[in-house]
């Protein structure tokens, strides 16, 4: 399959086949993370969901008239960004999430940035950050000003948006979709780099010689139960029952 963005070219199946990206939510626990992926996923809000597992879904979506083929990767880290080698060669770009009534959330999303900015700085091309705030519909109950988030944006130069994973499902879109769109232009770069490529019941792995990947967290695929996409999952740290992360939610 190919990982050209692009028009659709007329010609064989292969020529058809869409675009790949691969994005990945970063951020403290409790920050929504999950909660964004699932409404980007299925129009929905999730109220409860195990915060302990960590998986990848995947998503045929239409960004601007050009299919694409869209993987995210809903993190799990308990200890902040201490074992990040599983997603920095993997991802095509990057979704920091915070919420904006947390403020130990917002300064753990700094934690991530640094991380990111290091591997931006180290390595080219640079993969794409986006700093989201979520949890809008408690604005005023918010530690976390609107202009102290933006001023981080700008210091680490990434693009800014504050949403609700509980509110309007466009919105939310709109920051995925803007996610794509930035790895697709890859500082004019068309070409994306598909660090693991999941077709039926193989993971194939193709990454960058610059870094070794943790194949132990590699998450072999799975079928998630409520939701028509494709899902997977990656080790969790907390010994816990092996159930699709999907069916612990309580959708409404």
């Amino acid at each position: 399959m190919s990982s050209m963005f692009g028009k659709v070219k007329a010609g064989n199946s292969a020529d058809r086949s869409p675009a790949e990206c691969n994005l990945v939510l970063l951020g403290a626990m409790g920050s929504g993370k999950s909660a964004l992926t699932v409404k980007f996923l299925t129009k929905r809000f999730i109220c409860e969901y195990d915060p302990y597992l960590e998986d990848i879904y995947t998503s045929e979506e239409i960004v601007d008239q050009q299919p694409v083929t869209v993987r995210v990767m809903d993190t799990c880290d308990q200890e902040g960004p201490v074992n990040s080698e599983r997603y920095l060669s993997w991802a095509n770009a990057f979704l920091v999430v915070y919420s904006i009534n947390n403020m130990e959330s917002f300064k753990g999303s700094q934690l991530y940035l640094q991380t990111l900015a290091l591997h931006n700085k180290t390595f080219r091309p640079r993969t794409p950050i986006i700093l989201v705030g979520n949890k809008l519909d408690m604005d005023r109950y918010r530690p976390v000003s609107q202009c102290d988030a933006e001023a981080v944006a700008s210091r680490f130069g990434c693009l800014f948006f504050e949403v609700s994973a509980c509110l309007d499902f466009l919105s939310v879109q709109h920051v995925f979709y803007e996610a794509v769109r930035r790895a697709r232009q890859g500082r004019g770069r068309s070409c994306l780099v598909p660090a693991v490529y999941i077709k039926e019941d193989k993971a194939l792995l193709d990454v960058p010689s610059f870094t070794t990947p943790c194949y132990k967290e590699l998450p072999t695929p799975a079928t998630a139960k409520l939701v028509t996409v494709k899902t997977s999952r990656a080790q969790s740290k907390r010994r816990a029952p092996t159930l699709t992360l999907l069916k612990g939610f309580k959708i409404f």
